[in-house]
């Protein structure tokens, strides 16, 4: 499988989704995507920050096809409404699950439906999002891009604590939420699979991506000094788009399962793995009872 992240193929008449997609990795997804000629639907929770990334965009890529739902995936009435949207739009070629809470506080934090709030945020929002978007994905033969962590490699996945109610910590909640990204996009394709399902759920990883060493886009990145020990293992965040970008739109992924950097932290996106606790059948399973009784939202996979 041969695929340059710096020469897509033409996107024209394609729709991409990117939750996030006005601020960090997922600017740079929707930079990428849009420049290749796709219509990319910005969601986001701040009005403010989106007109911001698509002025940016504009500036920068011209004529370029974008729109804006609003999301805030810690309020599941929004998800709600920003499936509906979705919905509307007859087609949608990838849902790019990229938006989430990397750091939830020391003290623990709860959704507007009480969910503590990393895990709320990075899981359980995402699967209310993918399940009541399963229509229109379905009429699409679309892919779910769900975002996975490299920290996921540090931590364990402890279900009986999924929420982090008997131990919390912002480092702990937040490895459990993108243990519990990756264990759900896995299982969604394993479902989608037997199913006979024409949609495909990928899991993505960005490797060690930080503003320090991403380009410079006014009122969008950050840029500090980076530590020159760091340089080798860490990459901009617009080559940590790279494993989403190719995981929706390479014509050759539909048989992989993740994409991450070459080199883990850095690097061209290439297939990967993810540890054994987020690949786990049982555990998944499980993860996905827990979250449609969580959510009240029952996940149909079948005909649009």
């Amino acid at each position: 499988m041969t695929w340059n992240p710096e020469a897509l193929p033409e996107l024209s008449g394609r729709v991409f989704a990117v939750t996030g997609g006005n601020a960090g990795i997922g600017y740079f997804i929707t930079e990428q995507l849009a420049a290749a000629g796709a219509h990319v639907v910005l969601l986001g929770r701040s009005p403010q920050r989106l007109r911001t990334a698509v002025a940016t965009l504009r500036t920068r890529l011209g004529a370029a096809e974008l729109s804006t739902i609003p999301l805030d995936l810690a309020d599941l009435d929004s998800v709600g409404k920003a499936a509906e949207e979705l919905v509307r739009l007859g087609r949608v070629d990838a849902l790019i699950e990229n938006a989430g809470i990397t750091a939830p506080g020391r003290v623990r934090r709860s959704t507007a439906q009480g969910f503590e709030l990393a895990m709320g945020t990075n899981h359980l929002g995402h699967f209310a999002l993918t399940a009541l978007t399963m229509p229109v994905l379905t009429a699409s033969a679309a892919r779910v891009v769900p975002m996975g962590s490299l920290i996921t490699r540090l931590r364990p996945f402890d279900l009986d604590d999924l929420q982090s109610t008997r131990s919390y910590s912002d480092f702990r909640s937040y490895a459990q939420s993108k243990h519990a990204v990756q264990s759900f996009g896995f299982e969604l394709d394993r479902r989608l699979r037997d199913a006979g399902s024409p949609v495909r759920s990928i899991v993505a990883h960005p490797g060690l991506s930080l503003d320090q060493s991403s380009p410079d886009r006014r009122g969008i990145t950050t840029r500090v000094p980076a530590f020159r020990l760091l340089a080798p293992i860490i990459q901009g965040k617009d080559h940590g788009a790279w494993p989403a970008v190719r995981a929706a739109a390479d014509p050759a992924a539909a048989t992989v399962t993740c994409f991450g950097p070459a080199r883990i932290s850095t690097g061209a996106p290439v297939p990967g793995t993810a540890p054994a606790a987020s690949r786990d059948p049982r555990r998944a399973s499980r993860l996905w009872t827990i979250s449609e009784e969580l959510t009240g939202i029952p996940f149909r996979i079948g005909e649009p």
